[in-house]
């Protein structure tokens, strides 16, 4: 069974950062994609930014140039920098993996930006 864990989430002030990690356990032997969606309160879940297992990255157009994806693929770890963060980025984060044709997705984790 594949887990997925994500730390780092918090209350931060408008303009500052915070970073996510996601690390996937199990039974793993490759992950390729990896992801993180938003859930922001009133609107539906979103893709803010996706990476390849070799590093392509692409990005919701709200987020770019803010955020960063970035993955360690021997620790089987995903990372998202979050910089000059603003309220409407405030939400529940999930990190998503597709592995052997199924989705797999972790419990959250809720970011909150005040302003």
């Amino acid at each position: 069974q594949v887990q997925l864990v994500e730390s780092g989430g918090g209350l931060v002030q408008a303009g500052g950062s915070l970073r996510l990690s996601c690390s996937a356990s199990g039974s793993i032997f490759s992950i390729n994609a990896m992801a993180w969606y938003r859930h922001a309160p009133g609107k539906e879940r979103e893709l803010v930014a996706r990476i390849s297992s070799g590093g392509t990255t692409n990005y919701a157009d709200s987020v770019k140039g803010r955020f960063t994806i970035s993955r360690d693929n021997a620790k089987n770890t995903v990372f998202l920098q979050m910089n000059s963060l603003k309220s409407e980025d405030t939400g529940v984060y999930y990190c998503y993996a597709p592995m052997y044709g199924m989705d797999y997705w972790g419990k959250g984790n809720l970011v909150t930006v005040s302003s």
